[in-house]
């Protein structure tokens, strides 16, 4: 919350014990006229002593809700960034030493960059442990990387 709002509730809050202690005194002071026969009475002084006190108590709260109201607010400070795109060379991957069926798959991920691992399966017709063995064989050379996603593995050409 900012403070000039919080300044306006304490002054809404102010106001409302003023009331109330004006009132309050109002009753007093009828009580007061009807049982109190002595013209200095105990009674009265001191609860004038504490109306006075309430009030004090009451113009610091108001003091510290104008403070509040008039300072400024803290200054946002926005910086403007400026984002340079990096250009992408496509990589050149070294496939000397792999086996056809690590070529394939390897072509079919750089393709499409990112793929399920069960369309990969589905597209080469291997089965799942085959297609688990060839993509630990490619993620150790370091040609891609599989990813958790729910039930099923993502993978993903590394760059």
């Amino acid at each position: 919350m900012e403070n000039k709002y919080v300044g306006y509730l304490l002054i809404a809050i102010s106001i409302v014990i003023i009331i109330n202690i004006t009132v309050f005194s109002s009753f007093i002071n009828d009580i007061n006229d009807n049982s109190c026969t002595e013209f200095d009475c105990p009674y009265h002084k001191s609860f004038n002593k504490m109306k006075y006190l309430s009030f004090a108590t009451i113009s610091i709260i108001l003091i510290t809700a104008l403070i509040l109201i008039f300072s400024k607010p803290e200054e946002k400070i926005v910086i403007k960034t400026k984002i340079i795109e990096k250009k992408t060379e496509k990589k050149i991957l070294d496939t000397n030493g792999l086996k056809p069926e690590e070529k394939q798959i390897l072509k079919l991920i750089q393709d499409s960059k990112t793929i399920f691992q069960a369309e990969l399966i589905e597209k080469t017709s291997f089965g799942k442990a085959k297609m688990t063995r060839i993509i630990d064989r490619l993620e150790g050379r370091g040609f891609v990387e599989r990813k958790r996603r729910g039930l099923t593995n993502v993978v993903v050409l590394r760059e």
